[in-house]
């Protein structure tokens, strides 16, 4: 099942107190970025993460998923409806995201 364009407007409206949020749509989903690293997605309407440290220590309670088969498992944001809890823990996990790779 592809995510709806709806669900991703939005998480982007939750995360518009940060600058630098971006996405790209890929396969029916969107990949996330904050200052053009990945930080998580959109997958079957549902908003997963990278599980990096500080997001894991953010979200302790959080369940474990698969985007899609065969993917590493990301960690599942249930608390959507809380833009500053969001904003929070995406600029927490940004040290720990790795930098684009160069083209």
């Amino acid at each position: 099942m592809a995510s709806s364009k709806e669900y991703l407007d939005f998480i982007l409206e939750q995360l518009s107190d940060l600058d630098g949020i971006s996405y790209r749509a890929m396969m029916g989903e969107y990949i996330l970025y904050y200052r053009q690293r990945i930080f998580g997605g959109i997958y079957d309407d549902r908003f997963l993460v990278k599980p990096v440290k500080a997001a894991v220590q953010y979200l302790p309670q959080a369940v474990r998923e698969l985007p899609y088969e065969g993917a590493k498992e990301m960690l599942l944001v249930d608390d959507v409806d809380n833009k500053a809890y969001l904003a929070g823990l995406i600029q927490a996990m940004y040290d720990e995201l790795p930098a684009p790779k160069k083209k």
